[in-house]
């Protein structure tokens, strides 16, 4: 195993445990009573490891989580983590084997794909994905017949039942009243099926923005992902639950050299950076091979160094990038430069970055390369 100074020779990613407890005491605060938290570790705990941080939220009593494959739910149970783990996406039913194996409870999709799996002879545990309105995976919340024909099926164990909600983060008038439209869709199913003398299982309904903006809603789990890891997925995104969160990672590098740069000359791909005075170029050893957005290019994005925020010039490269340390003195070789920051600076967090790159910071997060290594932060 690689020392923690070795991973920190060159760029990497650091975990402040605290914050992730933190976030996870106020938030099953904020959640109804008898509602248990699912963590969704999909994509890698959305770029922060996640065997590292299921293994802990175990040892905090969390017994419910998330993935979006079968191959991640594996990687779960072989670093022995305990409690139930759904596959929130689609898994080729010729691998009912291994959900049985592994004690994986696999979501059904649509009717055929439930048809399929309960004809692979295998006890597969499922929840049954409700479509009210994204029209992306699931039963039509219409199809009510077709829901009850699944309680039927012999190999399937229905634990529980659910839908998502596809704008739940907006406090649009119009976005409020689809996202009651949605709740009322699934409620009326729930109805129907009781009205039918079905068993209801489990419940959910709310991710993270469900919680943050529904917490009149009573469910048996809240799959909570981007939340728990303390950020918004934009940085002007406004909630009704205003919890307090803290960022958990920060993605830091280092200076490995400094360069004299005259007046007139350029800096990287294309010569985008043409030095207007005599400047200091210090390189860092991270880039888009990395994770880190390209778009940050030529001034877009910004780093932190011995306490100054200084701008990207040139191209972001694969894997490196260069910033202007001109104006900062006391920069030498091996100084840490952070270009995501979980504590202080509002500037570097993860949902500023990510909108300066255009997008949010849950892709920001997951596109963290397999080549950082995680560590854990040292109080």
């Amino acid at each position: 195993m690689r020392s923690i100074q070795a991973k920190t020779e060159r760029s990497w990613i650091e975990l402040n445990i605290e914050n992730l407890k933190h976030n996870v005491k106020i938030l099953t605060e904020a959640m109804p009573s008898k509602c248990e938290l699912m963590a969704v570790v999909k994509a890698q705990a959305y770029g922060h490891g996640a065997c590292k941080i299921s293994t802990i939220l175990n040892k905090m009593g969390i017994k419910a989580f998330a993935v979006a494959t079968i191959e991640e739910g594996i990687q779960l149970r072989k670093n022995r983590i305990r409690g139930e783990i759904l596959i929130l996406g689609y898994t080729n039913v010729k691998r009912a084997s291994d959900l049985e194996k592994f004690d994986l409870i696999q979501t059904l999709i649509d009717f055929e794909y439930a048809k399929a799996l309960n004809s692979q002879n295998f006890a597969v545990k499922v929840h049954i994905k409700i479509d009210t309105g994204m029209h992306r995976l699931g039963f039509s919340c219409k199809e009510a017949l077709a829901v009850k024909k699944v309680f039927e099926m012999k190999k399937l164990k229905i634990c529980g039942i659910y839908t998502h909600l596809c704008c739940a983060d907006s406090l649009m008038p119009d976005d409020i009243a689809f996202t009651r439209k949605q709740i009322d869709n699934f409620y009326h199913l729930i109805d129907d099926l009781k009205d039918g003398k079905i068993n209801i299982p489990k419940v959910h309904i709310q991710s993270s923005y469900g919680l943050l903006n529904y917490s009149d809603l009573t469910c048996n789990y809240i799959r909570v992902g981007i939340a728990l890891y303390g950020v918004l997925s934009s940085p002007n995104d406004d909630t009704n639950l205003k919890l307090g969160l803290r960022p958990v990672l920060s993605l830091k590098s280092r200076v490995v050299s400094i360069r004299q740069v005259n007046k007139g000359d350029s800096v990287g791909y294309s010569r985008d950076f043409v030095a207007e005075r005599d400047s200091r170029i210090a390189v860092i050893p991270i880039g888009y091979g990395d994770g880190f957005p390209r778009n940050l290019s030529n001034g877009n994005g910004r780093v932190l160094v011995n306490s100054h925020i200084v701008p990207i010039v040139g191209r972001i490269c694969m894997d490196q990038l260069s910033i202007d340390i001109t104006d900062v003195q006391g920069v030498f070789t091996g100084d840490i430069v952070t270009l995501i920051d979980a504590e202080e600076y509002d500037d570097l967090s993860a949902s500023a970055v990510a909108y300066r790159s255009g997008s949010i910071s849950n892709e920001l997060l997951c596109r963290m390369g397999t080549r950082l290594p995680v560590i854990t932060k040292r109080l």
